[in-house]
This record gives C-alpha cells, structure tokens and sequence, in this order.
C-alpha cells in the first residue's frame, strides 16, 4: 500500500507542477489534466501540494518499514 500511495503522490505532484509551470512559463498548463478538465491555477498549486505530501509520506513510511524489518 506504501509504493501505490508513493506512485499516486509523484503523478499527482508531477501533473501539478506541470500545470503551474505551464500557466507561468507557457501559454497554457502542461501534463494530462488539461486535456479532461478545465483547472485554475491555485487547484494546480493544491495538487503539488497534496501530491508531494502523498510522495512523502509514501516514501518515508517504506524506509521505516525497511528500517524495521
């Protein structure tokens, strides 16, 4: 369960930071989402939020798991 809630934090971290690098440095957001919804910038910004917390979490609970066994 610790690698599938990783693999989601990093695809989520990654689609947001593609949609904020996109609407800052490009003429629209990079990634997939654009391409399903229409999401404003600040949702961007959430989502790399919420997916690096995801990929922390995911990644530091496998060392302690590792760490333990």
């Amino acid at each position: 369960m610790r690698e599938i809630i990783a693999i989601v934090g990093w695809i989520v971290g990654i689609q947001g930071a593609l949609g904020v690098a996109g609407r800052t440095f490009g003429d629209g957001p990079w990634g997939m989402l654009h391409k399903w919804w229409d999401v404003p910038t600040p949702l961007y910004v959430l989502l790399f939020v919420v997916g690096a917390g995801l990929a922390l979490y995911g990644e530091t609970s496998k060392q302690r798991h590792r760490a333990r066994a």
